[in-house]
């Protein structure tokens, strides 16, 4: 995870230390986040941006591309579903291939 870590604590003109103790952490906690070595636990992650006066996702970068906006056929279990689910008869298939009614099935 990229973070704006060490350009906040230059601005602000504080040592790694500095920061470390205002956090109750060791400053290796803190040279571990500034460098990517470790991510930032949530709870410290939140401390940390409130201590700079900001929203955590200012501080804190997801480089795991553009965010995607999840709809409910992007379920994995609804995929499953339709998967096993023969459209015409509104029969679906169990795990081991047995025939159930989803809807009211003809004989």
């Amino acid at each position: 995870m990229k973070t704006r870590l060490r350009v906040l604590r230059a601005e602000m003109e504080w040592t790694q230390t500095d920061l470390a103790e205002w956090l109750g952490v060791s400053r290796q906690t803190i040279n571990a986040i500034e460098t990517g070595k470790s991510d930032s636990s949530l709870p410290l992650a939140i401390r940390i941006a409130r201590l700079f006066g900001k929203a955590a996702e200012e501080v804190f970068l997801l480089d795991a591309g553009p965010p995607r906006t999840l709809r409910r056929s992007d379920s994995p279990a609804l995929q499953r579903r339709q998967d096993r689910t023969s459209p015409a008869s509104g029969q679906l298939r169990d795990r081991a291939g047995r025939l159930e009614c989803v809807n009211s099935c003809q004989d």
